[in-house]
């Protein structure tokens, strides 16, 4: 038990705001991680916290679709990535992404309209 306490308090620690916020989307399903067939290759897709609840296409470590990405990462270089990629990490990694399985063609349109 005490091992969580220092790991959840390190991950807080390295991505603050973002960590709380990514942890309510992981908590409440709104991580799909989108597979290609038969490549295997995937994206996933994110539900937004705004009211409008967008979902926002990404790849944990390089890509994320949303404002925050480029403003607060790419831009301003102060956060190591935004809430939906690190939501993405953490589903992938605790296995709560929804999984959904297309084909690849289908994948290729969606990574088009990118």
């Amino acid at each position: 038990m005490e091992k969580c306490r220092v790991n959840s308090f390190s991950l807080h620690f390295l991505f603050g705001k973002n960590f709380e916020r990514a942890t309510r989307i992981v908590d409440q399903r709104g991580v799909k991680r989108i597979s290609g067939e038969p490549s295997g290759r995937c994206i996933f897709q994110v539900v937004g916290e705004s009211r409008r609840k967008e979902d926002y296409f990404c790849f944990p470590e390089h890509y994320c679709a949303c404002y925050s990405f480029f403003y607060d990462t790419v831009n301003r270089g102060e956060q190591l990535c935004c809430k939906h990629q690190l939501a993405a990490r953490l589903a992938s990694v605790l296995g709560t992404c929804v999984d959904v399985a297309v084909s690849d063609e289908e994948l290729a349109l969606l990574l088009v309209k990118l």
